[in-house]
């Protein structure tokens, strides 16, 4: 019976070899073997091939660091190298977000910055006035619910949603308004146009 070797430059390649889990937009993850002078590049576009995304500007790998410091990974770097400790989880975020959305030419890149924006407001990183917060607020109820509907939706249809770090019954109502009485109707001109908000 013969018993297997392994030469010592495979049993160093495989010592080499780390698993990295990157978690998606919508807190699903996706995973992939990576070599300690990986450099960020291969991780993005690991995650772009997941999605099929060609409009690969607008996002970037990160990583939480210790310190609880947000630090993104660049396309040079050498992914282990920029982390210290295993193990290896990175997340996929928007980098920065458009000055014209409008330009933006994929379905999946606008909801990718929808998934984002709506993180951003939750976690306190999007600060903005009441009337912007209810406005925001009211986009979001939309994109989830699609147009108000008195038959489904009850009058306390908004506290099921977390969007505020800290949600005011205030700003509930504002949304609230917001949603039944105008973005129902801009959301039906747009249809009628064929524009898009973002």
């Amino acid at each position: 019976m013969k018993m297997l070797r392994f030469r010592s430059p495979s049993i160093r390649s495989l010592d080499q070899e780390v698993l990295c889990t990157i978690r998606l937009l919508d807190d699903s993850e996706v995973s992939c073997s990576i070599q300690r002078d990986t450099k960020g590049q291969f991780l993005l576009d690991h995650v772009c091939n997941h999605y099929n995304l060609l409009e690969k500007d607008y996002f970037g790998i990160r990583y939480v660091d210790p310190e609880k410091q947000r630090v993104t990974i660049t396309h040079t770097c050498r992914t282990t190298k920029s982390i210290w400790a295993q193990p290896y989880t990175m997340c996929f975020r928007v980098k920065f977000y458009p000055h014209e959305p409008m330009k933006i030419k994929e379905e999946l890149t606008r909801y990718l910055l929808y998934l984002q924006l709506k993180r951003d407001i939750y976690h306190g990183r999007l600060l903005c006035p009441f009337a912007e917060a209810a406005y925001l607020g009211a986009c979001v109820i939309q994109a989830e619910l699609g147009d108000y509907d008195p038959e489904e939706h009850p009058s306390d249809y908004i506290r099921d949603f977390k969007l505020f770090p800290k949600q005011s019954l205030k700003l509930e109502r504002k949304i609230m308004e917001i949603h039944k009485n105008e973005l129902s109707l801009l959301f039906d001109f747009d249809d009628r146009h064929g524009c898009s908000l973002l």
